[in-house]
């Protein structure tokens, strides 16, 4: 009884008490980080995060640390490497940016030719979408790098990636240091000067490759993702781990081995130039492309991939502690250009019944020689693939050109693996996406790929699983590209040293990093962009004011 008697004069007491105000003292901001990186992994999947988040120890788990935006939407169609770079760093979609695709069909374009790449400048004489001169002349809008160098010419920008459209796309038209793997060795625009680091990577890949790779040990996590799928009566993956003979570049670079060589280049070049450590701040851009060259000749899952995800965390540890021992204010923002789709062979043992290889016998050429017999014509009346762009021939007359496009419209919607068909007038004509990606129609996703003088036609769409190749083979068993959101849907992290760590569930888009970005270092977006500042901290310090 006393102590419920106390209780409740207790209680009495305080509710007769008026509660006294604490005035809290408002914390300062904190001043602009000094140095930004930007990492994307081609083909991290927000479904291959997912699978993986628990096991992390290394970078990824201090990323886990920070922001965490597992339901990041490149929300486009045209979900390709060069498209998905494209988005990360200038806040643009495709339909803005001029990035529709890895590559694109110019029927009036000078050369016999007519595919262009993404970051080729085919004005060049002799040059061809396979044998080409690296550029950045399609790229139509400016990135973060170029918003930082307009505000503080001292800004530098630094670029590194395991294939040139990454490296191009994310760094943009002003950089100061620009590398890539040209599938031989390191590379950059013709004249530029070697730093040291780079003349240090070069001769160190090189001893590599020239050394064979013994089989990485496998993590118990692993071990019951080992299980070789028959692809093929005489191919079988899905138990590997990375053994590789002497002077296999290949293989080197569908390995664990080729991103770790790419991270430590990025954190030689910071050390080198000593990025951060000046008045402005800087920017290191990092794009590793294991990820994707593994997941399209081993597949999504399988012990391949197992082994890669914990070898690349181990990386970005590595580059991580190379920054901190500089002591430098840095924050990072990591991200993917696309997701990816597993082989189907491994996803209808997996329960997908309806996951299938492409028609070896459809596809917009086929289409357009059987319309074009029937014209009388010698020559295809459509170009392009099995789905995404098509391109009616430009030299037939207004009416023709009707009826070849009716008749395209009737034949890609009538095979059971299309999902639908949409003409560059309906995309045209349809107004801006707006809303959660993952609520956007197909025509949506269309239209935020669409640029005019680009993309196709038509634009074609596969049904869900529908693998657009129709003969696997070694080094092309699984892919991407499609409208779908196992395509679509990437992880976006943020971190930064004494951060306070969050999740948001609801979507994000990838055109959302750089204003993000920007409004960490108090700068105001110079141009008309498609994505939105994401608030990182509540309150004093919040990068969107």
């Amino acid at each position: 009884m006393k102590l419920a008697f106390s209780l409740a004069a207790g209680l009495a007491l305080l509710a007769a008490t008026p509660a006294v105000a604490q005035e809290v003292p408002a914390a300062a901001p904190r001043p602009a980080p000094k140095l930004l990186v930007v990492i994307s992994v081609d083909q991290l999947s927000a479904d291959l995060f997912a699978e993986y988040r628990g096991q992390f120890s290394g970078g990824f788990a201090r990323l886990l640390s920070g922001g965490v935006f597992p339901s990041g939407y490149q929300s486009h169609a045209a979900t390709e490497t060069c498209p998905g770079h494209s988005t990360i760093l200038t806040g643009a979609r495709p339909s803005r940016s001029g990035i529709v695709a890895n590559d694109w069909t110019d029927l009036g374009a000078e050369r016999a030719d007519k595919t262009i790449y993404c970051a080729e400048d085919e004005s060049i004489a002799g040059s061809s979408s396979s044998k080409y001169t690296v550029s950045d002349v399609h790229l139509k809008v400016p990135t973060l790098g170029e918003w930082m160098k307009a505000v503080n010419p001292a800004t530098r920008v630094v670029s590194v990636a395991g294939k040139d459209r990454a490296a191009v796309m994310m760094g943009g038209h002003k950089v100061d240091e620009l590398w890539w793997w040209d599938g031989k060795q390191l590379a950059s625009y013709a004249g530029r000067a070697e730093p040291a680091p780079v003349t240090q990577m070069k001769a160190g890949i090189a001893a590599r490759i020239a050394q064979a790779q013994e089989p990485m040990e496998m993590p118990p996590f692993c071990q019951a993702r080992s299980r070789a799928i028959a692809v093929t009566p005489t191919m079988r993956i899905g138990d590997g781990r990375f053994a590789r003979a002497a002077g296999d570049a290949r293989a080197f670079r569908a390995s664990p081995e080729f991103d770790e060589s790419i991270l430590a280049l990025g954190a030689g070049l910071a050390d080198a130039m000593k990025l951060g450590q000046g008045p402005q701040t800087d920017l290191l851009i990092v794009g590793a492309s294991a990820t994707d060259y593994i997941g399209h000749s081993l597949g999504t899952e399988g012990s391949e991939m197992c082994l890669q995800m914990f070898a690349l965390d181990r990386s970005l540890g590595k580059l991580f502690a190379s920054l901190d021992e500089s002591g430098v204010d840095y924050a990072v923002a990591l991200t993917a250009d696309h997701g990816g789709n597993d082989m189907p062979e491994r996803q209808r043992d997996h329960a997908a019944p309806d996951a299938q290889r492409v028609d070896r016998t459809f596809s917009a050429g086929a289409i357009g020689k059987e319309i074009a017999a029937r014209m009388g014509r010698a020559d295809p009346v459509l170009v392009g693939g099995t789905f995404g762009d098509v391109y009616i021939d430009r030299t037939l007359t207004k009416a023709q050109r009707a009826a070849v496009q009716a008749e395209a419209i009737q034949r890609f919607g009538a095979h059971p693996q299309v999902y639908g068909v949409y003409t560059a007038a309906q995309i045209q004509a349809a107004p801006a996406p707006k809303g959660p990606p993952e609520t956007w129609s197909m025509l949506d996703r269309a239209k935020a790929s669409y640029f005019p003088g680009r993309s196709g036609d038509l634009v074609v769409a596969l049904r869900p699983r529908v693998t657009p190749i129709p003969v696997p083979g070694p080094g092309y068993v699984a892919t991407h590209g499609s409208f779908w959101d196992y395509d679509r849907r990437v992880p976006i992290l943020f971190w930064r040293k004494g951060m306070t760590g969050f999740e948001q569930p609801l979507s994000v888009e990838t055109v959302d990093i750089a204003p993000t970005l920007a409004g960490l270092i108090g700068l105001k977006v110079p141009v008309v962009i498609d994505g939105r500042c994401l608030d990182l901290d509540a309150g004093p310090g919040t990068t969107c004011g």
